[in-house]
């Protein structure tokens, strides 16, 4: 869902697409364990937001294919961003849990080695997700 839509946003808009798991694994492989995966993400993201600000500030379109799950996060990239220039759109994919997790479950990626992700890790990461409202999802002029 939410990688396949970024690619096809960065196709339409030309677009820089910053995918964090695709650089997670391009730098560490397919076997890292839950805490070193997020202590080694952390740094990737923190890095990709310095590579999308560089790309916001000469112009280019870019698409931030991450979950960002509360209100003052979203702000506060939404905030960076405009302060560049950018023009910005946040793209919700409103799933029902179980949904999700057929998905996930099916991906072959997801069943072990770096990207897995256990039942009981989707139910709980849901319940810190914090819905984007109308007004934040809405593009503004």
């Amino acid at each position: 869902g939410k990688t396949a839509r970024a690619k096809e946003i960065e196709s339409e808009y030309s677009a820089l697409r910053l995918t964090p798991d695709e650089w997670l694994l391009a730098l560490h492989g397919d076997n890292l364990d839950r805490p070193t995966r997020q202590a080694v993400r952390d740094p990737i993201e923190a890095l990709q937001w310095e590579v999308a600000k560089r790309a916001l500030s000469i112009g280019c379109n870019v698409v931030q294919d991450w979950g960002l799950w509360s209100i003052e996060e979203r702000k506060k990239y939404r905030q960076e961003a405009e302060s560049l220039g950018a023009k910005v759109k946040i793209v919700f994919l409103d799933l029902p849990l179980d949904e999700l997790w057929k998905r996930i479950s099916s991906r072959p990626e997801s069943q072990k080695g770096t990207l897995h992700i256990k039942r009981e890790e989707l139910d709980e990461w849901s319940t810190r997700f914090e819905r984007p409202s109308e007004e934040e999802l809405s593009e503004k002029e």
